[in-house]
């Protein structure tokens, strides 16, 4: 546990920020990189716990990655689908997409291979993976409670894939991890969807991803409900990471909350391949001034006028969540945010997470089922609280904001630390805010 961390209020401010590099592309890219024929140089790599624990992982699964730390640069010499070892033991941390997309790449390997991770990690379910891969011909099992972590995979050095149906599924990860393994198959892999897709912006940003490496893939069936990845191979290209549209979030939403203010967030806009990356559009509905190019994303607070209440459903960017629910403290009449019933099986219960801190702060706080709606304190007037963060980085980083649009002492953030998981430089950039203040007119 770190020291517990004030929350300076802000002034008008105007600021321009490139945040580190997206999480979900980069432990995306660096999967397909090992898998893919040929060394792929990345650029713009997020160096934070959640990725270290795929440079690890990889690293003890025999890949050899060349690391450059001050230049976010990795250099990864590919193996052509074939995993190095036979063995290997792998602690993952509390890091899912690791643990979700490697589940699915051993089945690839020949050999035993073992994942597991934090006590959190072993709460969080992960039987809607294992058993479309053991229906495609992987042989998974679970060393604990069944459903959950860890694992153990046993591989013979080829893994069948095939054709398999998907009920509505807890993360759009288990999809992305059957997509990636899916050109390496023997058979290739067809998922068919009997239901809603789960977060579909993070498929399209998967199968966007596998394209760049080479993969194909189509949709198709009668309702274009199915997907099919054809047999094939990753060959190295060179790939450049975005910044992170759900980490950017954080600062157009401290721009939604200070009067007056701006910020713009540059290689990053509507040409970005993540789904998070729209969340300025939610913004605007709220009433900010928005403005999103090919390659930028700016936001201004609301002029004239304040946030206004929203009805909206979060299912398609459910890492909103908690960004929203912090900026509907300071919005006219409540905020319904619906579909986000899969925030309780992330780093933390974040609809239970939400529910107890806002309510701290002096928000009325309802939730039901997938849905939470929040009654912002009368007069937007906070009440004074210090914010538990339950080992769950978006829980720090979205409650800071709180505290940047309120009275001196009324927000302080426990466990900052916290935040290392996919934003080890987030207090500093904050500060950026203070540094970006606008001098008042004379």
């Amino acid at each position: 546990m770190t020291d517990p961390q004030p929350i300076t209020p802000a002034k008008p401010f105007d600021l321009t920020l490139a945040p580190p590099g997206s999480k979900s592309l980069t432990n995306r890219a660096l999967l397909l990189a090992a898998l893919a024929e040929g060394t792929t140089r990345l650029t713009g790599v997020l160096l934070a716990d959640d990725t270290r624990r795929m440079l690890e992982a990889l690293q003890q699964l025999g890949f050899s990655l060349d690391i450059d730390e001050n230049n976010h640069t990795v250099d990864v010499h590919g193996q052509g689908g074939v995993i190095p070892a036979k063995q290997a033991e792998l602690n993952l941390g509390n890091a899912g997409t690791a643990m979700r997309f490697l589940t699915a790449a051993l089945c690839l390997g020949e050999g035993t291979y073992t994942l597991d991770g934090i006590e959190r990690m072993r709460q969080r379910p992960i039987g809607e993976l294992v058993q479309p891969l053991r229906e495609l011909g992987a042989e998974i099992d679970y060393l604990g409670e069944p459903g959950y972590p860890p694992l153990k995979i046993t591989g013979t050095g080829a893994f069948d894939g095939g054709f398999v149906t998907l009920t509505p599924t807890l993360s759009s990860q288990f999809i992305s991890a059957l997509l990636m393994t899916g050109p390496l198959s023997e058979r290739g892999v067809t998922i068919s969807f009997d239901g809603e897709i789960t977060s579909l912006p993070y498929i399209k940003m998967s199968l966007k991803l596998m394209e760049h490496f080479g993969a194909e893939s189509a949709w198709g069936g009668p309702k274009n409900n199915a997907v099919r990845v054809t047999k094939g191979v990753y060959r190295a290209r060179p790939y450049t990471i975005e910044p992170d549209a759900s980490n950017a979030s954080y600062f157009l939403a401290a721009a939604a909350l200070v009067p007056g203010s701006s910020c713009t967030i540059s290689n990053l806009g509507s040409e970005s391949v993540q789904g998070d990356a729209e969340f300025c559009d939610i913004l605007g509905l709220m009433g900010c001034e928005v403005t999103q190019r090919l390659t930028s994303t700016t936001v201004g607070a609301p002029k004239p006028g304040r946030l206004t209440g929203i009805d909206v459903r979060l299912h398609r960017m459910p890492d909103m969540a908690q960004t929203l629910a912090v900026v509907a403290l300071f919005a006219d009449g409540p905020t319904t945010i619906r579909k986000v019933g899969n925030l309780r099986v992330k780093e933390t219960d974040r609809l239970a997470a939400l529910e107890t801190e806002l309510t701290k702060l002096g928000a009325a706080v309802d939730v039901k089922g997938d849905r939470i709606r929040i009654h912002p304190p009368e007069g937007n007037n906070l009440t004074p609280a210090a914010v538990d963060t339950y080992d769950d980085h978006r829980m720090a980083m979205s409650f800071a904001i709180a505290g940047l649009a309120a009275p001196e002492g009324t927000v302080t953030i426990n466990d900052p630390g916290c935040v290392n998981k996919t934003y080890p430089a987030f207090w500093d950039d904050l500060q950026k805010l203070h540094a970006a203040a606008l001098t008042p007119a004379k």
